[in-house]
Order: structure tokens, then sequence, then C-alpha cells
């Protein structure tokens, strides 16, 4: 096999990636379950047990209690409206009611480059784009509040703001029951932070025992992502993720939430959460409590509503007592410093650089080298050269072999030509006469596949890298490139892809090539330029500078190791 007939097995292997990528989203998006228009109707919870007994094995959507519906009377009544209260903070603005948060922006990203762009929406109660993070009790014996409707504000405040100079801000709400048992929520929101502690305090001023059992969940309708090959936020993954010290990382896109099949996971370490592209919510309880985690889908809403559920284990309070639980919700950006701060295992998982663990692993790395060019050069696209940079330099030795035995090629090319006409048409001789001629002069044909073989993953682990990596996003490089995460919006790079493509087949020796396969390879270029024109600018500048610096060292190497051609 020779070097161009490798290269052009390896071009084609990345095509061939590509469109499985999209194949693969093309069936994601074909399994979104059909949107009905039934009346509503109401995600469930498992019916708790006796006091002291285990957390149910598996939420059923027959069980009782039932959980309110996400979108009945609240989302609109006045009464509703008298129950919110609306929170500022220095990253973040959010609506709450108690039970709900009904929604949420985050205040440093604007939804796009414009001056006067509003801030990204995470939550909200339009039915379109419905999203919701929710929190309440149960209880099979008692009275319990749900997360709709059953707390109020504790004061007479309607909004409250993170003043300057201030670290946190504590929104109280306030539920009591009939039975004299009382529970206290506050919101406890800190200065730079996404993650929202919720803190419940039971009172038991009763005369008699209670228990309960918390459950916290996010529920959402599908987000319209446009679909496509070159649409990088429809790689991203659309869908809920969670984690456990036992059974590990998971995920699940939303049109898999059925087909997959039910989930019923009880573990500890756990937390839950709603992942798209460049930001997600999460849910995250006390390390050491037992919950269940359970999703669902509730079709009866118009727009399918989707939901993972955290049902935590049973607190008891008996008569004259009190206790206390708490969880954190993130509602924010993908920042893995940000998130790595929370000190919650596993959590840093949601930032997904593949479903495939090669690559999770290998973006994990380009990251982080990434991030670590960024503190010292302070720019994103100087650091993806750089990193591109490093890359050459780690695969040196094997690019020297690569260019010499490229070298020695060149020079035995009127030899090769010679067995080519001497043999004909009768091509297995030709290629046992060729293979003859290599072992004699210690040619390595495939000398040249290693250096190439081992950057594909790179170049597809750094693709999902620029696609998760929020802190790329609106990032500007230089000149006409203002967002490595965009297009080139001139083409530039990917005409200038196309040139060094050219150039490098120009220097590439074209030994026993058949007709055939040397047009298909001339128009490679004109294929990957196609294929680039949309990708992400700071992938094709990734690629630009690779094959750049790939054509100075192979036009290096062949002026300094070539010879005169050998004679036939």
């Amino acid at each position: 096999m020779n070097q161009i007939r490798t290269f052009l097995i390896l071009a084609w292997l990345m095509v061939a990636v590509l469109l499985w990528m999209e194949w693969g989203k093309e069936k994601a998006a074909a399994a979104q379950p059909a949107q009905t228009s039934a009346a509503t109707a109401s995600p469930t919870v498992p019916t708790p047990q006796a006091p002291g007994a285990a957390v149910p094995e598996a939420p059923a959507a027959t069980a009782a209690p039932t959980v309110p519906g996400a979108t009945s009377a609240p989302a609109t009544s006045a009464a509703a409206a008298a129950r919110r209260v609306v929170v500022q903070t220095d990253v973040l603005r959010v609506v709450l009611d108690g039970g709900n948060v009904v929604e949420a922006d985050l205040l440093a990203y604007p939804q796009t480059r414009d001056a006067d762009s509003p801030p990204v929406r995470m939550l909200d109660t339009d039915p379109l784009h419905y999203y919701a993070a929710q929190a309440g009790w149960v209880s099979g014996n008692n009275a319990a509040p749900s997360h709709e409707g059953a707390f109020v504000p504790e004061g007479q405040a309607t909004s409250y703001t993170l003043a300057d100079g201030e670290g946190t801000l504590v929104v109280p709400f306030v539920w009591t029951g009939a039975d004299g048992v009382t529970i206290r929520r506050n919101f406890v929101f800190s200065r730079a932070d996404y993650a929202i502690e919720v803190r419940d305090e039971i009172v038991n001023a009763g005369s008699a025992p209670w228990q309960g059992f918390a459950y916290r969940q996010l529920i959402r309708t599908a987000p319209a992502v446009k679909r496509g090959m070159t649409n990088p936020e429809s790689y991203s993954l659309v869908g809920a993720t969670w984690f456990g010290s036992e059974i590990g990382y998971s995920r699940r896109q939303l049109g898999d939430f059925e087909s997959d099949g039910p989930l019923n996971a009880k573990d500890t370490q756990v937390w839950i959460a709603m992942a798209q592209h460049h930001f997600f919510s999460a849910w995250i309880p006390r390390a050491d409590d037992a919950s269940t985690i359970s999703m669902q889908v509730d079709r009866s809403t118009g727009a399918p509503r989707y939901l993972i559920r955290e049902l935590g284990p049973p607190i008891s309070v008996a008569a004259g007592q009190q206790a206390a639980t708490s969880a954190r919700l993130w509602i924010g950006p993908k920042q893995v410093d940000l998130i790595k701060a929370q000190g919650v295992r596993g959590l840093d998982r949601v930032v997904d650089y593949s479903r495939f663990t090669l690559f999770a692993m290998l973006g994990e790395g380009l990251f982080w080298v990434l991030a670590k060019l960024h503190g010292l050069i302070g720019n994103w696209g100087w650091s993806i050269i750089g990193l591109v940079l490093l890359v050459k330099l780690a695969l040196y030795p094997l690019s020297v072999a690569q260019y010499k035995s490229m070298a020695k090629m060149r020079k035995f090319q009127p030899r090769i030509a010679q067995l080519k006409e001497r043999y004909g048409d009768d091509k297995q001789k030709f290629q046992m006469a060729m293979m003859e001629l290599y072992k004699k002069e210690k040619i390595n044909p495939i000398g040249g596949c290693l250096p190439v073989l081992l950057q594909m993953p790179v170049f597809f682990a750094l693709y999902w890298v620029l696609l998760e990596s929020v802190e790329l996003r609106h990032t500007p490089w230089m000149l006409w490139i203002q967002d490595l995460t965009a297009r080139d919006p001139y083409f530039i790079l990917p005409v200038l892809n196309i040139a060094i493509m050219w150039a490098t087949q120009k220097l590439t020796p074209m030994v026993g090539v058949d007709p055939m396969q040397q047009k298909i390879m001339q128009l490679m270029p004109l294929i990957f330029g196609v294929i680039m024109i949309f990708f992400p600018s700071g992938l094709v500048l990734y690629w630009v500078t690779n094959g750049g610096l790939g054509l100075l060292q192979q036009w290096w190497m062949i002026k300094r190791y070539s010879e005169a051609p050998a004679k036939a």
C-alpha cells in the first residue's frame, strides 16, 4: 500500500465518521416522541411507606400521592403571582415561588454577540420552551407540601437584590400544615456563584410524629435545535445526565427517555442534571443521602415534557423535634473551573466531550492544555495554535521518519514507473514487485500513516471541546474571527485549508497511483474545504495551522533528505 492510497483511506474515513455522526443525530431527532394535545396529567412519585421504611424501589406513574402538574393554575393565577419573588445577584436573575424556580436568566451570557442582546434564559414558563426546577415533599401518612402552590413567601418582600459588598442573600418561604408541622425553606444565593442552596427545616410542633420524603426534579420541553452536520449545537447532548457513587455517570438524550427503558437507580453521592449546548441545570443533594433517581415523559401538555427526579431518603421528625435537609441547585454554564469548585464527585462529567470514553478523556486533556495555554497567552485562538505546536513537537520523531520515507519514494519514482510499465495491467505482480523494491531499499510505504492516524482522534476530540467549552463561546481570535465557536464569516480559513491541502498534494509522491485514484485525490482538498466551511472557526484554525506547519515541515524534510532520482 503506498502513501497516497493510505492517505485517501484516512481521508474517506474522516468523511465517513462525520456522516455517521450526522446520521446518529438525525436518528435521535426522529426518535423524539410525537407531540400530543391531551388534557393535563401529572407526573407522580412513589408512595412513601411507614416511618422507618426504606425508600421505595421504583417511582411508578400510577402510585400515589401525585405531584401536581407542572403547568397548572399557579403558572397564571393571581395567587401564584402573589407568591412569586424576583431575585437578582451579580450572575443570576431568577423568579421563584417557593416550590418552583420558574425563570432564570444568566446575566453574564448574552444570547448573541450583539451589544443589546438579552441574557440567556435557562428556565422559562413559555409552554413552547418550558423548563423548571422543582422541589417539594411527599408523605404517605401526613400532610406534606408539594412543589406547586404550597410554599408562600415569609415576609412582604417581592424582590431581592444582592447588594454590593454582600456575600450571600437569603430568600425565605414557609409552609404550615394542619397538624402543627412547619417547613421553612430558604434559598441562599452567593456572589459569583451559580449554585443556589435550598435549605428545608422541618419543625414538628404537633403531637404526633411526621415523616416525609423530599423530592427534587428538573422538567423541560425539547428545545428547537437546527439539525445538520455543520451545526455544532446539533452534536451537543440535549438531555439528562446523572451520577452515583456505584452507578457512575450516565446520559440520555431527550428522545431516548422511553425507548431506553425505565430508570430506577438508588445510590449515594447522587446528582441529576439537564444538559444542553454550553449550559446545564442540576440538583445536587447531600452526598450521604441515599437517593432514588427516576425519569418519565409527560405527554399531556401539548409538547412532551421530560422529567428527571431525585427522591431522597425518609426524614422522620418526632413531636416537639425538628430536622433539616438541603440541596444545591445549579443553573449556569458548563464552566469547568466553577464546576470543579463545587467539590461534587463526577459533576465535571456534565461537560460531555463525547459519548465515547476515548474522545471524552482526550477532550478533557485537550481542554486542560488549552486552559493552561490560555492562562499564559490570554487568547483562545492563539492557544489553539499553541496546541498545534505541542502536538507537532510530540509527533516530530514520527514525522521525521515519515518524510524520510517520502523522500526515498520520490527518489525511486522512475524505477516504480518502469515496474508499472513492465507488468501492465497485472496489478498483483506489480504490487509484489513494488513491495520487493520497498523491502530491498528499506522504504516504509506506510511510514506516513501513523502521524496522520494519531492526529485524527485529536481533531475529533477538539471538535467536541469547541462544542462544549462555554469558555470559548463568543470569544474572538483576531481581525475577522470574532467568535471561535462560529463559522468563519468570510470563509478565509476554509479557503486557506484548500490551498494548503493542494500544495501538500504537490509535494507528495504519486507512487503507483492509478489515474482514477489521482483524480479522486485531486478532489480531496475541495471536498474537505466544503465540509469545513460551516465548522467552528476554532476547529478550522487548528486544521489550517496543523496543515500549514505540516506543509513547511514536509518541504524542508524533502529538501534535506531527498536525493537525485534513481535511474531505472
